[in-house]
């Protein structure tokens, strides 16, 4: 029996709400919302981290960013951290990384988890636009000019499609994380003028309730409350233009696979990191302590043999699923402990579920004071990010947020909790923290998040080390005995 293929699509700063399989009115996605269509849309699924690095480690090690303190920036997968990647490839997979992701393995893990990696050629860096200390901070740069060397994900394309064009013997993964709809906010023709500026779904208001306080030092900071609706708007169909062309990517993609002979042996999941504030409360990008469901919700599609067609899931799914269902679906064994729970009873119509497949969705972020020196340091267009979090270290503060299919509960080291109607306020726009009336309901989802954080506080390695092991000392050094 041949052994399924994986292509491993990965966007950056996607938003769920972004695609049209996904419930966006006019989005412009036709190949992901036909990949949807021939396969299953996970409507409720969430990452574990509103950034980058920490949510692309915790998909692929199935561990909670907390576990092993990769909550940062700077802690990447090291080599003695597990990872799918690295599973699959000892169990004689051939992985193929395409492009070069510095934000998710550090020195050595690669070579480890990896057979190949990087592009056919190399791509030009994105374009940031000049510095204006006067403008507000939006990370626009609009309409980019669509000549010169190809940019990113241009090149991870072209390179999946040379690949695809002589793949090696089976089974293979191919992992393809993609740089959009990631800032700079610019984009060439056609998609820069695809999206209708004055029929764009306008940003949702600012809170009506008790907020973090990093969300207004954000406004203030950027300078973002001299922004016309006019400008939130052309941040948005610029948005858009990015999301229509990352479908297109994914369309010759999966062109490629089609092309390639073996794409009825190939498992297709497409997801992203994380989301987008795209101006929802009068904000922008992301931020570290953010939790909001714009942040952590994200469009999860799989498609392929073993994943019926044209369905939809509810049910909360999060992202560190993605190492048991992929394993399962290899037929390999993950040797490591880890807290993802595989989505295959879910695409099974005829299986009987007793209980649910998660009752509540977890997501973490931020930082302790005392842990200051370890946030980031960049240079424009993100130094006025960086300075925030250093000036005021509380602004970054560490957070948990669960999610179940009626609420959002948000609980902050340093600051008061959120509460959100998931069904009534599905914006997250009414605060409803220290109501009496749910009281009942706060109380609840505060314990919920004590038994999350005590279950899931660390691992212990399968590798056992020997007790009382031989101690080699070099000469003059002794052993000391009684």
């Amino acid at each position: 029996m041949t052994r399924r293929n994986f292509v491993i699509v990965v966007a950056d700063q996607l938003r769920a709400d972004a695609l049209g399989a996904f419930g966006r009115a006019g989005a412009q996605t036709p190949e992901l919302d036909a990949l949807a269509g021939r396969g299953t849309a996970f409507t409720n699924a969430f990452v574990q981290h509103s950034v980058c690095s920490p949510s692309r480690v915790s998909f692929l090690t199935g561990w909670y960013p907390h576990v092993r303190g990769h909550r940062s920036l700077y802690h990447l997968l090291r080599p003695h951290d597990p990872n799918l990647l690295r599973t699959l490839k000892e169990d004689g997979y051939h992985v193929t990384h395409v492009g070069e992701r510095g934000d998710t393995f550090a020195p050595g893990a690669t070579e480890l988890s990896c057979d190949e990696y990087g592009f056919v050629e190399q791509p030009a860096k994105p374009w940031w636009g000049t510095p204006d200390d006067d403008a507000p901070r939006t990370f626009y740069t609009g309409r980019l000019d669509s000549d010169g060397p190809p940019d990113v994900d241009e090149a991870a394309v072209r390179t999946v499609e040379a690949w695809l064009g002589a793949p090696p013997r089976q089974p293979w993964v191919l992992y393809v994380p993609l740089f959009l709809p990631h800032p700079p906010f610019g984009v060439a023709e056609p998609w820069f003028s695809l999206h209708d500026r004055a029929t764009i779904d306008p940003p949702r208001p600012r809170p009506s309730g008790a907020e973090p306080r990093y969300m207004q030092a954000i406004r203030d900071r950027y300078g973002l409350e001299r922004l016309q609706p006019e400008d939130w708007c052309e941040i948005s169909s610029t948005y858009a233009g990015m999301v229509s062309r990352l479908d297109w990517h994914v369309g010759r993609i999966l062109r490629a696979l089609e092309s390639s002979g073996t794409g009825d042996d190939s498992v297709v999941a497409f997801f992203s990191d994380h989301g987008e504030y795209r101006g929802d409360y009068g904000l922008i990008e992301k931020w570290t302590s953010g939790l909001h469901e714009c942040l952590v919700r994200t469009p999860l599609i799989l498609a392929g043999p073993g994943v019926p067609s044209g369905e939809r899931r509810d049910a909360l799914v999060e992202m560190v699923d993605l190492v048991p269902t992929v394993a399962e679906l290899a037929g390999t064994d993950v040797h490591h402990t880890h807290f993802g729970r595989s989505l295959l009873p879910l695409l099974d119509d005829n299986a009987t579920v007793s209980t649910p497949h998660r009752t509540h969705a977890f997501a973490e972020a931020g930082f302790t004071l005392a842990e200051e020196p370890l946030l980031e340091r960049a240079p424009w267009p993100y130094d006025l990010k960086a300075a925030l979090q250093h000036e005021d270290p509380l602004l970054a503060g560490k957070a948990v947020a669960v999610r179940t299919e009626a609420w959002s509960y948000v609980w902050r080291l340093y600051e008061p909790p959120e509460l959100y109607d998931r069904d009534g306020d599905p914006g997250e726009l009414h605060n409803l923290a220290g109501r009496a009336e749910v009281a009942d309901v706060e109380a609840e989802l505060r314990d919920a998040v004590l038994h999350w954080m005590v279950g899931t506080a660390d691992v212990v390695p399968w590798e056992e080390d020997p007790r009382r092991p031989t101690v080699e000392l070099p000469s003059p050094a002794r052993r000391l005995t009684a």
